[in-house]
């Protein structure tokens, strides 16, 4: 006779030992995130760089890649959050903290060759019914990129299309700009 496992709590979750690649808690699964390939990584680069670029100057903003964010029963690992300048953790000491247990302001996945789409949509959604503002799907296979306001309206945006950024952080940057920063020549 088998007997079933009880299923892993989140605190449960918690107490693992990292993994490589991470691994995220979502509805109760431990889900083992995509390694990231060359376009992915660019564009995690490329986008993080811009973001900061302009939003840390004025302490406007922070983008980090790969964070983990727990919140809402579920831990995240989104390739881009951007947190507001004053909803980073910091420790008493200044410094900054290590476990984020809020949404970020703006979440960025990108989808890797071997996600689904909804799956990533759906951490999207997560983020946005937990204090969300702004959610990019960024697709490099289609060239697209789809936009979820704070309201969970979707658009799918290309080619010339300006992108809605998360207000205060002044970058403009269009979809085509996006996917130019792939071309290596």
């Amino acid at each position: 006779m088998t007997t079933a496992t009880p299923p892993l709590t989140l605190e449960e979750f918690l107490k693992l030992p990292e993994t490589k690649p991470p691994s995220a808690f979502i509805n109760g699964e431990i889900i083992v995130k995509p390694m990231a390939q060359g376009q992915h990584s660019l564009l995690e680069i490329e986008l993080c760089q811009a973001i900061n670029r302009v939003a840390n100057p004025n302490k406007i903003a922070k983008a980090f890649p790969e964070l983990r964010c727990t919140f809402g029963g579920q831990s995240i690992i989104p390739d881009i959050t951007v947190f507001r300048w004053e909803n980073i953790p910091i420790e008493p000491t200044g410094k900054i903290a290590n476990h984020f247990e809020i949404p970020p302001d703006w979440a960025i996945e990108i989808l890797s060759p071997d996600q689904r789409q909804t799956k990533v949509l759906s951490n999207l959604l997560h983020c946005l019914r937990h204090g969300t503002e702004l959610g990019w799907l960024i697709d490099p296979e289609e060239e697209s990129i789809i936009v979820i306001d704070e309201t969970q309206r979707l658009e799918i945006l290309s080619g010339t299309s300006r992108l809605p950024i998360l207000n205060g952080v002044e970058l403009e940057v269009t979809v085509e700009q996006v996917f130019g920063w792939l071309i290596l020549g």
